[in-house]
């Protein structure tokens, strides 16, 4: 009359775990590659607020509800991956425009004899 709980039967016969179903990847780019494109295609000088960023995307087809720490997330790395410049505010509130390359700045390289 003793009972066993379901995980002591399960660890003491090693039974295989069940595999979820995996999940299937939705086709077409990747959100921070809809945000980037998005920037870039924008004329405002001063940059995209974040509010007209999901505009746009939920214009391209972006479920912006369901997805909303998704994008929050992205644009915060693409910030700090330097892709994007955040113009003003902090985090992913603000506004942001392409991140300017500074390749083109000519290196000092000073020799000492």
């Amino acid at each position: 009359m003793t009972e066993v709980a379901p995980a002591a039967i399960r660890s003491s016969a090693k039974l295989p775990m069940k595999k979820s179903a995996s999940r299937t990847r939705k086709d077409g780019p990747s959100i921070s590659k809809l945000i980037v494109d998005a920037v870039a295609d924008s004329k405002e000088r001063k940059g995209v607020s974040l509010a007209a960023l999901k505009k746009l995307l939920a214009k391209n087809g972006v479920d912006v509800r369901k997805s909303n720490k998704r994008i929050n997330s992205a644009i915060t790395k693409l910030v700090t991956g330097g892709s994007l410049s955040r113009t003003r505010g902090t985090g992913a509130s603000g506004s942001f425009k392409i991140a300017k390359i500074l390749c083109c700045q000519p290196v000092i390289v000073e020799l000492y004899h």
